[in-house]
């Protein structure tokens, strides 16, 4: 029998005995630091990167690191919604019959899936978004907008300077990510029993019609917990674009250890911020999929 997923959890003599395994791990973690590396702690820069003052107004405003953390999220969610879009069109490509759109949806994933996501980042960056991207004229026109039109750039998407980097980590983490959720996409519409697609067509559904209506919600049920682990991946992915130049969370994060000789504090907090980001996500999507289930036995 499985446990009864909305049983309230109790906290036992386990849980108590693998949180003091985890304390006493961090303290001898401590220990070696501070001790055997001879290294002194010292948190006082750690203010100054979160926030700083602006002096044409006064109030205080994100400084390095917070900037690095919202520009993780941004990109996250973009990144999100292109890599549904296009792994959703690739799954039901590679669920179907003809020739031609499953040999191309295969294709594209088998050379995803099997090329490094360092290399294919370089290679995407430096040999397509390189190109296509200032052909475009997507920086000139980011540069050459308004007050107004910069703040809402801002706001969805950075600095408009940064904008170039920002499209090109954005691509090229939703066009990796892309090829896993079609694998997840294929299972799930292949998981929904024949005997379903063929009782829709004995009412008179039409392909679309049952696909839309009777093996796509069936699918999208089944596929929701590994789609959700998938987006928690593509958030701890984000810090691979720091390496062409995208100004993120990770990106930040080692300049700010290289400046400040504080190596240990930074990239705990750095550590922390990722953790806060998809423990946040992973909550929300225990949600999600809490709500999808009393849906169901409705």
């Amino acid at each position: 029998m499985y446990p009864d997923p909305d049983r309230k959890s109790r906290f036992g003599l386990v849980d108590l005995v693998i949180v003091g395994a985890v304390a006493g791990f961090l303290f001898f973690l401590w220990y070696r630091v501070s001790e055997v590396l001879v290294y002194r702690w010292d948190w006082s820069f750690l203010p100054r990167a979160l926030v700083r003052p602006n002096p044409e107004t006064g109030w205080w405003e994100p400084n390095l690191l917070v900037e690095g953390l919202l520009t993780t999220i941004r990109m996250s969610i973009w990144a999100m919604v292109l890599a549904s879009v296009l792994g959703i069109l690739l799954g039901v490509f590679a669920s179907r019959k003809r020739l031609l759109p499953r040999l191309g949806s295969s294709a594209y994933v088998g050379l995803i899936r099997n090329v490094p996501p360092l290399v294919f980042v370089f290679v995407f960056y430096f040999f397509v978004s390189s190109q296509i991207i200032p052909a475009l004229g997507v920086d000139s026109w980011a540069r050459g907008l308004g007050p107004t039109g910069e703040r809402v750039l801002g706001l969805l998407a950075g600095p408009p300077e940064r904008f170039e980097n920002f499209i090109a980590g954005v691509l090229s983490l939703a066009m990796f990510e892309a090829a896993y959720i079609a694998v997840i996409v294929r299972a799930g519409i292949e998981s929904v029993p024949l005997a379903q697609t063929e009782a829709a067509k004995s009412l008179g559904l039409g392909p679309w019609q049952t696909f839309r209506l009777v093996v796509f919600p069936q699918a999208f049920r089944a596929v929701t917990p590994p789609l959700a682990n998938q987006f928690i991946m593509l958030v701890k992915d984000s810090s691979i674009v720091s390496l062409i130049s995208v100004q993120e969370l990770t990106f930040v994060g080692t300049e700010i250890a290289v400046s400040s000789q504080r190596r240990f504090e930074t990239y705990i907090v750095v550590a922390l911020f990722y953790f806060l980001l998809c423990f946040a996500l992973s909550r929300l999507f225990a949600r999600l999929e809490k709500r999808q289930r009393a849906r169901s036995a409705a």
